[in-house]
């Protein structure tokens, strides 16, 4: 059985394969982001101790995190131009989906890593005469990005891994583009595999990454 197998048309198909994997890169960057942006302003609304901010933050994160990721996607791509009343496109599409979803998932991420620094950092910060939005860009959120680095890398990882959901709307992700390909030369068996691997190395590379960093960030401490 391995021994039909005919990875010769890999080759041809590389170009294809790297345009695929161009746009599953920008997917992830500009959904990482645009997520970790909204995602610290999600998270300072959450903290802030307005009730209203408080409350909106809260409904949107919770709504976000019980929804599945594909779900999202489908109800975006298949409802928002019924509303604009012109389509955006699937990549259009992709790009809003996620960094709308993945804020949801750094909001949290950042709320933890805020609230790991000690509140005496801020009271002191006080007492220097700044304000609360001065004492959380020059004091809170440099500490707490250094603290929560690690975590943010781990999940832009899983959100890598999730732009092949893309697929489903038809978007020229790493994963459609090995599918066109492997119609194309009638071995989608070979492609399949050969994106499986794609996917491991870039995953295992940033996952030994992280690693590397917990090591670094703990020497720190």
């Amino acid at each position: 059985m391995l021994g039909q197998l005919d990875f010769s048309i890999v080759a041809p198909g590389l170009p294809f394969i790297w345009i695929g994997l161009l746009f599953s890169l920008k997917l992830t960057l500009v959904a990482m982001s645009g997520g970790i942006v909204l995602g610290t302003l999600l998270a300072l609304a959450r903290i802030s101790g307005g009730p209203a901010l408080a409350a909106a933050s809260t409904i949107y994160v919770n709504t976000m995190r019980s929804i599945p990721l594909l779900m999202v996607i489908l109800w975006f791509f298949f409802l928002i131009p019924l509303f604009t009343g012109a389509p955006m496109g699937a990549e259009n599409s992709a790009l809003i989906t996620f960094t709308a979803f993945e804020a949801a998932y750094y909001s949290e991420i950042m709320r933890a890593g805020i609230q790991s620094v000690p509140r005496g950092q801020v009271n002191a910060g006080f007492a220097l005469g700044m304000t609360y939005w001065q004492a959380m860009k020059l004091v809170v959120l440099p500490q707490a990005f250094r603290n929560m680095l690690p975590v943010l890398l781990t999940q832009t990882i899983i959100l890598f891994q999730d732009t092949s959901l893309v697929y489903a709307i038809g978007a020229k992700d790493l994963l459609k583009a090995a599918e066109i390909t492997g119609k194309n030369y009638n071995r989608p068996v070979e492609m399949y595999l050969f994106v499986s691997f794609v996917y491991f190395a870039i995953c295992f590379g940033l996952s030994t990454l992280v690693k590397h960093l917990q090591k670094r960030i703990a020497i720190i401490r």
